[in-house]
């Protein structure tokens, strides 16, 4: 699921590409922010999808071995057993997800061969014996098969990773956020009534989310002239033009939370920027930031900008 972390990485993408920009229209980068959100919900349903379309191909496998010139008894009798998996069937099923398939338009007709793949290399494991094996099957155990098709099979396919980093910009920054969501919809799905069982939420607090994300974004541009001077008469030893954009948009970005969020505490502010400056930025970016940020912030204090509402926030 999506997090603080996450969605201040989202808009420091966005700000990275509205500074970068000579067009300088806010509207269609806070759409693009809120896009960039959609998108990881669209590749959790098509990381979905692909189970199905996985355990779908056990029928196709099935009639091409037995249309075989001479097949075998095993050929003629090739299992299907997983089409069937109860965890696939609820999928199936599932109105939330029945939805945003339709919504997204999703489809695995660009590339058949990545299930074919992935189905071979599943029917050779032990693990998809024992399932064939199973007689007394309950959602709890069908979804250990499906489980180790997710973790081990399309995780670590070097054809699914391509396949999401050409389709999706953000996929290497998201992928850690789209495994949290699969795995946990592998435990909300408990129930044999698909209308039960529900899918993982991107964001559980949306609504306070979104006005968090939106707003960061558009006062980190409103404050622009203003920040930037709190950071340059705190660099004025440091050749402006060799300060990294993007160390100048993440210490913008901490002076703007510091001002103007007042129920997030000054260590969690400080903390994030510096951690995403090891993420994001220059190997020596995250000293660099710590100290001016520490001055700025010293000031900002003596001068009463820093305003939060909650005990311990102001530490």
């Amino acid at each position: 699921m999506l997090n603080r972390r996450h969605l201040r990485v989202k808009a420091l993408q966005v700000l990275y590409s509205y500074q970068q920009s000579q067009v300088k229209e806010i509207l269609p980068y806070e759409k693009a922010l809120l896009q960039s959100v959609d998108k990881v919900f669209e590749m959790y349903i098509l990381l979905l999808s692909l189970l199905i379309e996985v355990a779908d191909y056990s029928i196709i496998d099935a009639e091409e071995r037995a249309n075989k010139h001479l097949p075998s008894e095993e050929d003629l009798n090739a299992s299907v057993k997983i089409q069937n998996n109860l965890f696939i069937v609820s999928l199936k099923q599932n109105p939330e997800y029945l939805a945003a398939v339709k919504k997204y338009k999703i489809s695995w007709d660009f590339d058949p061969e990545v299930c074919k793949s992935i189905f071979i290399t599943l029917k050779a494991s032990e693990e998809y014996q024992s399932f064939l094996n199973l007689t007394d099957h309950t959602i709890q155990k069908d979804k250990d098969i499906i489980k180790y098709i997710f973790k081990k099979l399309i995780l670590k396919s070097p054809g699914i990773e391509q396949i999401f980093d050409e389709k999706f910009i953000n996929w290497s920054v998201d992928k850690d956020v789209l495994q949290a969501l699969v795995a946990k919809t592998f435990k909300n799905f408990s129930s044999t009534k698909p209308e039960e069982n529900k899918l993982a939420e991107i964001c559980p607090n949306w609504d306070e989310d979104r006005l968090f994300l939106i707003e960061l974004f558009k006062k980190v541009i409103a404050f622009e002239k203003e920040y930037q001077e709190l950071i340059a008469q705190k660099t004025k030893n440091w050749d402006s033009e060799r300060i990294a954009l993007m160390d100048t948009l993440l210490m913008r970005m901490a002076i703007t939370e510091l001002i103007h969020f007042s129920t997030i505490p000054i260590k969690v502010t400080m903390n994030e920027y510096i951690e995403l400056s090891k993420e994001f930025s220059t190997p020596k970016s995250n000293s660099f930031i710590n100290g001016i940020l520490d001055k700025i912030l010293a000031d900002l204090k003596s001068s009463g900008k820093v305003k939060k509402t909650g005990r311990g926030l102001l530490e």
